[in-house]
């Protein structure tokens, strides 16, 4: 039997889920992803703009700087609205596990090496541990874990002239764990509660207590103690309670390299919202090809272990990744969109690709699909590729999400500008029907 939907999101990031929950609002949605999301690899952090392209930063009031980004930024393309209503979906998706909703402002999150950066929103777990907050920390790190150096992020905070006293120090985690193991383990033996053996909470303590305990002698004047995001996948707002209680003091995540418990826990809220929402989802094979007719996409082909199955649509959303997503693809000679062949542009050269500095303007970072203001990926000879396609995320060119820290909110506000003009145009019926035959061009 042929799948047929109104609309089909092709990739399964924030930038796909924002989009697939917006036109699903109006037309029948189907998500399809090949590899887990990057979310799992991120800070869990949601940005909207740290710093403008020119560098100038870090900014207090993003709103303020929006209207003044270049032509092409994905921002300019689909307006200040449309950044609102990503984020306000953002907000209804989370709930009370994210804070910042609350104000235009960003806010000042501490990293796991010590630095300071401006963010949206936050988990709820790091709200006690924000820099503009005068109160002294304690940070914790476990010998384990040599991703978190306690000691010298708290050296590195004080360089960045925060107003508070930061003291680190690292400790054995209670209990035996193999010295591989992994975030996961460490945050379900807390999710759990196991009773652990040996190192200072004793013999059969309960995970919890006996965290806290190990943490207790090292607590001087500190009012809040910030440990490694470990603190549960299933329970963390209990876990934080917990350990509060036993020690008397405000208790924080500091956010992670990958693999990330925030980026985790936010993916599951992501997938379950979807499956409230009725969106099919459809993961672990990769899109490879398409079929057009008269300027318009008919389906795209997933490779299911060698065989081509097509997936009609009337609608399709781009959001497949950059080029850490693979969403963008490049050899020594070209760079490229590898399920729709979009033009990407680059420079001729690949020399011209970088900077000789390694921290310099690169303009790799910026490499992804250009699209008019209704996100549609634009030809070489500046129109549209295809009608009834457009592009949202990280697969967009014109802006550098690690130098903006403007990554999250790009994804939000171009998913959600992809999904409503997607949904909005399959249930006005702007084209024939999706089941039309898929027997022309292929790309």
């Amino acid at each position: 039997m042929a799948i047929e939907d109104d609309v089909l999101v092709i990739g399964g990031g924030l930038a796909g889920v924002a989009a697939a929950l917006t036109a699903n609002e109006d037309a029948q949605v189907r998500l399809i992803s090949h590899k887990q999301s990057t979310l799992r690899h991120a800070s869990g952090l949601v940005d909207v703009l740290g710093y403008t392209p020119a560098g100038k930063g870090p900014l207090v009031d993003p709103f303020d700087a929006l209207a003044d980004l270049p032509e092409g930024h994905p921002y300019e393309r689909v307006g200040i609205d449309a950044v609102r209503s990503g984020l306000a979906l953002f907000d209804d998706i989370v709930g009370d596990a994210y804070a910042g909703g609350h104000t235009d402002r960003n806010a000042l999150v501490p990293t796991h090496g010590g630095t300071v950066k401006p963010t949206a929103r936050y988990p709820r777990a790091a709200a006690a541990g924000l820099a503009s907050d005068e109160r002294d920390a304690l940070l914790v790190g476990f010998e384990s874990m040599t991703d978190f150096d306690a000691p010298l992020a708290a050296e590195h905070l004080a360089a960045a002239g925060v107003p508070f006293e930061a003291r680190g120090v690292t400790i054995p985690f209670p209990g035996d764990f193999r010295a591989d193991a992994k975030v996961t383990r460490y945050a379900h033996a807390l999710d759990r509660n196991e009773e652990l053996d040996g190192n200072d909470g004793g013999p059969g303590t309960p995970a919890r207590r006996a965290l806290a305990e190990a943490v207790k002698p090292h607590l001087d004047d500190q009012e809040r103690v910030g440990f490694p995001a470990v603190l549960g996948d299933d329970d963390p707002s209990g876990i934080r309670s917990s350990i509060e209680r036993a020690l008397g003091v405000d208790v924080f995540e500091v956010p992670m390299g990958p693999p990330s418990l925030p980026g985790l826990r936010l993916e599951d809220r992501l997938y379950a919202a979807l499956e409230d929402a009725g969106v099919r989802v459809a993961t672990g094979n990769p899109a490879v090809d398409v079929a057009t007719e008269d300027g318009r996409v008919r389906a795209v082909y997933v490779d299911r272990t060698g065989r081509r199955v097509p997936y009609h649509a009337d609608q399709f959303v781009l959001a497949s990744g950059g080029l850490v997503g693979k969403g963008i693809d490049s050899d020594r000679e070209t760079v490229r969109e590898p399920v729709f062949d979009c033009h990407v542009p680059h420079p001729t050269d690949r020399y011209d690709w970088f900077e000789d500095d390694a921290f310099g303007d690169h303009p790799f970072a910026r490499f992804g699909v250009d699209v008019d203001h209704d996100l549609r990926p634009l030809a070489t000879d500046g129109t549209p590729e295809y009608e009834n396609l457009r592009a949202a995320g990280s697969v967009l060119g014109g802006y550098d999400f690690a130098a903006e820290k403007s990554g999250s909110g790009v994804s939000l506000a171009t998913g959600y500008a992809a999904g409503r003009a997607a949904g909005e145009a399959a249930a006005r019926g702007d084209s024939t029907s999706a089941t039309a035959t898929t027997h022309g061009d292929t790309k």
